[in-house]
């Protein structure tokens, strides 16, 4: 059974691999939003802040949460590489409609990420 579940500014389906009475323990098989590229503190600034290059959390990847971070699944199930495809394209067209100097810098982030994610993913994201 998959649950949403918030990572820094991304989010994902996940199952539960262990849980106890204070944790539980997932497993990322789906993204659902791609993180945000930037500074977290400083979201939409470019000068004087570091840039981030968030990558999306990778397939199988496994974090510790709490069992009330976790929100019902209400997206379509997809194949991990198809689901990062989607959420890199939603955030792309989004960042595109944007006339910043943040947006464009992010898109440079993804393009970036996109290759790395070809060669650890062995596909084309376009």
């Amino acid at each position: 059974m998959l649950y949403r579940f918030a990572h820094k500014t991304g989010s994902y389906g996940v199952i539960i691999k262990e849980e106890d009475e204070n944790q539980v323990l997932v497993q990322v098989e789906q993204v659902i939003k791609h993180p945000k590229q930037g500074d977290l503190h400083s979201p939409t600034e470019t000068e004087n802040v570091f840039f981030h290059e968030r990558k999306a959390l990778s397939h199988f990847e496994k974090r510790y949460t709490t069992k009330s971070h976790l929100k019902s699944f209400t997206e379509d199930e997809l194949p991990y590489e198809q689901s990062l495809q989607q959420a890199i394209t939603k955030l792309e067209l989004k960042l595109k409609d944007q006339d910043t100097l943040h947006a464009k810098k992010s898109l440079e982030n993804l393009q970036q990420l996109k290759k790395d994610y070809a060669i650890q993913y062995k596909q084309n994201f376009q």
